[in-house]
């Protein structure tokens, strides 16, 4: 399920994931709020879904203030005692881990110097030959079981033909990867160890903004780092940080946090891990997300038994309905979309042959409740949606033409399309 975030969309902006094809290209584009997500797994090679040199600074970055800068409150935790970091990095620290990974990649000989006889005569054994890099990326991770289960984000051992865990006790151990769901970026390793220090889970589901918390992890190849902060915010979706393709709700942080500390835990004041460090807006400061740790465990879970995991699909593009949002489309559509509804979720594309194609729903179509819980946004639709179950009827109702359609969806399993 592809969505859309209903903003208007500031200048520069990146879009992620939008498909190629129908008229509902042009709708999206005018639609979509723009933000770049930089995953925070550091890489020497620098791909797309690393990190930025500081050499883009925005203009606003550039600027020097002229007031003198007031420096924050330290924070102290309910205890009174204001070293409670150290007590907690004292307490946690050697069960965070780095994560070292390596993948080759192979260059594509171009089809003509293989198939067209001009080129294969004029070249000869001179020809273009497939060429291979070796491209390398670390980021943290943490122990979850004594025996050697590890837990870090999908996009740091992605594709990787090695995987090496160091601990902070400097022993090395080569990874297996048991599983990666990139839908919420989150995997599973395993080091062949036992008798190893754990992390005790806190509740991610009971934070409140302006709890201290810490993060610990290993940005840009400096080991056992600690900063700390607080919690900015809770329940911020994909779209809502401009990474419409993963189903989390992220928790916001000031903590710092940079390429390296992907898959590291952030910790409450007691040394609980309540969230994973994933990612940040490029160009921004001080706004980190972390994956709540009540989602990473749902997923590791699985993954440690099954190796994978499978999402409710349904084969939308959607975007939420405002008024603003509801002229624009007029305005690029004219009379092809006849929208009557004021609110609701509207469906701008359905991917052929999916699970929506199928049951008939249609472009144009204003989704007023999925299983009789009414929705008004798309954050809305991918939670019901999410918490359905693949292969078991799902009632949608719609808006259509001024009338009201019920129509049964049955979810399939999200096919997952991996980053070359």
């Amino acid at each position: 399920m592809k969505t859309t975030n209903h903003h208007s969309a500031p200048k520069n902006i990146a879009l992620r994931g939008l498909p190629k094809r129908c008229g509902a290209d042009n709708i999206l584009g005018m639609l979509s709020y723009g933000v770049v997500v930089v995953f925070l797994g550091s890489c020497s090679l620098l791909p797309a879904k690393t990190f930025e040199t500081r050499q883009n600074q925005t203009q606003a970055e550039k600027i020097v203030e002229p007031n003198p800068v007031i420096a924050a409150l330290p924070i102290i935790s309910s205890s009174g005692d204001p070293n409670f970091v150290v007590k907690v990095v004292q307490q946690v620290g050697p069960a965070v881990v780095r994560i070292d990974s390596s993948r080759t990649i192979t260059s594509r000989v171009p089809d003509e110097f293989n198939n067209d006889p001009f080129f294969r005569r004029f070249f000869g054994d001179g020809a273009p030959q497939p060429q291979q890099r070796v491209e390398r990326g670390s980021g943290s991770g943490f122990i979850i079981n004594s025996s050697g289960q590890i837990v870090t984000n999908s996009h740091v051992v992605d594709g990787a033909d090695r995987v090496t865990v160091t601990l902070k006790d400097g022993r090395t151990f080569d990874g297996k990867v048991l599983g990666e769901d990139p839908v919420t970026d989150v995997a599973t390793i395993k080091i062949n160890a036992n008798n190893l220090p754990t992390l005790s889970v806190g509740n991610s589901d009971a934070l409140q903004p302006g709890e201290a918390v810490i993060a610990i992890g290993n940005p840009l190849g400096l080991n056992n780092t600690v900063t700390s902060g607080i919690i900015s915010a809770t329940g911020r979706s994909g779209s809502d940080i401009g990474a419409s393709d993963k189903r989390v709700d992220y928790i916001q942080t000031d903590a710092a946090i940079n390429p390296g500390n992907s898959g590291g835990p952030l910790l409450n004041t007691r040394g609980q891990v309540i969230a994973m460090n994933t990612a940040i807006i490029r160009g921004a400061q001080g706004l980190g997300f972390a994956i709540p740790i009540n989602t990473v465990q749902k997923i590791a879970q699985e993954l440690i038994a099954t190796g994978k995991v499978d999402h409710p699909y349904l084969g939308v593009q959607m975007v939420t309905l405002t008024p603003e949002n509801k002229e624009k489309i007029k305005n690029i559509t004219g009379d092809r979309l006849n929208i009557t509804a004021n609110d609701g979720v509207l469906l701008v594309e359905i991917v052929p042959r999916s699970p929506a194609s199928v049951s008939g729903l249609r472009v144009g179509d204003v989704i007023k409740s999925i299983n009789s819980q009414p929705v008004t946004k798309i954050e809305e639709v991918q939670k019901l949606v999410e918490n359905s179950k693949i292969g078991t009827k799902l009632p949608i109702e719609v808006e259509r033409n001024g009338q009201i359609v019920q129509v049964g969806v049955q979810p399939a399993a999200l096919p997952v399309r991996r980053e070359e």
